[in-house]
């Protein structure tokens, strides 16, 4: 087995928004930040990262980005996409999986079920449940949802339906008290992992190149012991 974080013992695991965008310089952060494992969303098919496996979902949002992707270190496991908006695979035993929920303002047209923003949410996250094990699980991505206080993005209907789901996969998030960019909204990027895990450390990572952002989104990045 391949181990990139062997010495200190930690599994380190990252996600990010790509928002469609690629270049060296988004490979040369990613590759710094030393992650095990990548819970990508809104990346394009043209993304790549020396000694990663990679497995895009099949669902497009459009022309070459997907809606997610999962890029591991060590050899991974295809697994059918839990929903159009997701990406799965399993590596070593763990099953990750990336995804994007649906935000106030999508339409309610393919991926998306239901009329209301929470219908969406909830349809959304059953397939998801009813796709991943109970045991053994990292779920993450762009949840589009703060998991306490006022919701900008989701909605508070939307959250029910993701708490719900993170109770019922045995899971901690622990980016939930994590902020976005403007330190003053709390993430709606996150990374759950088994409740039964030690979180050794969680941070926001600034993807700033040059006085630019490479995305409208920052990092996250989660160890586990």
């Amino acid at each position: 087995m391949r181990v990139m974080n062997e010495a200190d013992g930690r599994l380190r695991i990252g996600t990010w928004n790509l928002a469609g965008r690629w270049s060296d310089e988004h490979a040369t952060f990613i590759t710094d930040q030393r992650c095990d494992v990548w819970l990508f969303t809104e990346v394009r098919n043209d993304v790549d990262l020396s000694g990663y496996h990679r497995h895009f979902s099949e669902g497009v949002i459009v022309g070459r980005r997907h809606w997610a992707a999962v890029f591991s270190w060590n050899a991974l496991q295809e697994l059918a996409d839990p929903h159009e908006a997701s990406a799965a695979v399993k590596v070593d035993g763990v099953t990750y999986c990336s995804f994007i929920l649906p935000w106030q303002s999508c339409r309610s047209r393919d991926p998306w079920v239901g009329s209301r923003h929470a219908d969406k949410t909830g349809a959304a996250v059953t397939d998801i449940v009813g796709a991943l094990p109970r045991s053994g699980v990292v779920w993450g991505g762009d949840w589009n949802h703060a998991l306490s206080g006022r919701e900008f993005t989701g909605t508070a209907g939307g959250r029910v339906h993701v708490l719900a789901a993170i109770t019922t996969l045995g899971l901690q998030v622990p980016t939930r008290t994590l902020h976005r960019r403007d330190g003053e909204h709390l993430s709606i990027d996150h990374i759950a992992v088994p409740a039964d895990r030690q979180v050794v450390d969680r941070r926001r990572v600034e993807v700033n190149y040059d006085g630019g952002y490479l995305s409208d989104h920052d990092a996250y990045v989660v160890e586990i012991a």
